[in-house]
């Protein structure tokens, strides 16, 4: 769904549940990806949640219910304990999603085990439309490959499957060729994930404004007849290029940052997202739920009229849209300043009359 909301989001909605929890289930990997947001290492850290206490995390979202429920890492295929855990909420009724590494451990049969289980979606990485760009990336020669080879096993197996890919200048001349190879590997879904510099991503990796402008301009072009469903993640101004082409009646807010969106670390730190390293609470001590409603970093993210961006601020697109958090964060120290990536510049409000600025 392009721009990144859910169909019937409300503001209120996000107020009192968020609809896509992500649950970081180790930073263990095998991998060395140059803009890894968790920072992963090749063993699990000490302080990860114990299976007793994962499985207390998944009853508290078991009460949430959330239409989207992900589990990712580092590489959560590294978690011993993970297929008990997957089995487990599924029991519970959530529909659990996957963003597993594509590394040794992802096999044919580690897919069918998945199938098996009920797993409703997995995501796999895609960086570049070549060995080349796609490896040098990831850190590990031959992933584009195998992940060729593992999005074959997912279709076989009939898990919906779904392309992230991390938008950023090492990719960013390649996206009609990767969006012609996503149709051609048979995804329901590509991810668009705008690179913000948090874990060992750079600054000077991040794409500039005014081409990121055009790279929304052509997804809302093509996401009119694109065989899969196109969503961006911190970069939720494709909704106000959307709107320019197609108004959304409803004006629904997008998903993002502590606004129906929470991320669980492995270690159980509550956060508003993956990239914003800013703590809320802890699930080994906190309820999930509650700290979602009530804390107030989440509050004030929630609250459009609580940017204070010169530009976010007095943004007309300031509720559906509202920048990405993480990257102010990461950029200027403030998750509540204005979004570096966008290149839209708010009007400058008509003066009165009487000279001054109708209120």
């Amino acid at each position: 769904m392009p721009g990144g909301h859910a169909p019937g989001t409300a503001e209120r909605d996000l107020d009192d549940r968020p609809l896509v929890v992500v649950w970081e289930a180790t930073r263990a990997c095998a991998l060395a990806c140059r803009h890894c947001r968790a920072s992963a290492q090749r063993r699990p850290a000490p302080d990860e949640l114990t299976p007793a206490e994962a499985r207390d995390l998944l009853a508290q979202i078991g009460r949430i219910r959330p239409p989207v429920f992900v589990i990712t890492g580092g590489d959560p295929l590294e978690r011993a304990d993970l297929f008990e855990r997957i089995a487990e909420a599924a029991a519970m009724g959530l529909r659990v999603s996957l963003a597993p590494s594509v590394t040794a451990r992802l096999q044919r049969q580690t897919v069918a085990s998945l199938a098996a289980l009920g797993c409703a979606g997995i995501q796999l990485s895609l960086d570049g439309a070549d060995a080349e760009t796609h490896d040098r990336f990831r850190g590990c020669p031959g992933t584009f490959a195998r992940t060729m080879r593992a999005c074959g096993w997912v279709r076989e197996e009939g898990i919906p499957l779904s392309l992230g890919t991390t938008v950023s200048t090492h990719n960013a001349d390649q996206l009609d060729e990767l969006y012609e190879l996503v149709g051609s590997l048979g995804a329901a879904r590509w991810d668009l994930f705008f690179l913000v510099p948090a874990g060992r991503a750079q600054a000077g990796e991040m794409i500039p404004p005014t081409l990121a402008e055009a790279v929304m301009i052509w997804l809302a072009a093509v996401s009119t007849d694109a065989p899969f469903a196109i969503k961006t993640t911190e970069a939720p101004q494709l909704r106000r290029v959307l709107a320019a082409r197609r108004p959304d009646p409803n004006g629904r807010p997008a998903v993002g940052d502590g606004k129906g969106f929470v991320f669980i670390a492995a270690n159980g730190d509550i956060r508003p997202s993956g990239f914003l390293p800013l703590v809320a609470g802890n699930t080994r001590r906190d309820d999930l739920l509650a700290t979602y409603r009530r804390d107030p970093l989440f509050r004030a993210l929630r609250d459009p009229d609580a940017l204070t961006g010169p530009r976010c601020s007095q943004c007309g697109y300031r509720r559906t849209c509202g920048g990405s958090r993480s990257r102010a964060y990461a950029v200027y120290g403030d998750p509540l300043a204005d979004d570096p990536l966008c290149a839209h510049v708010p009007p400058s409000p008509a003066p009165s009359a009487s000279g001054g600025v109708p209120c």
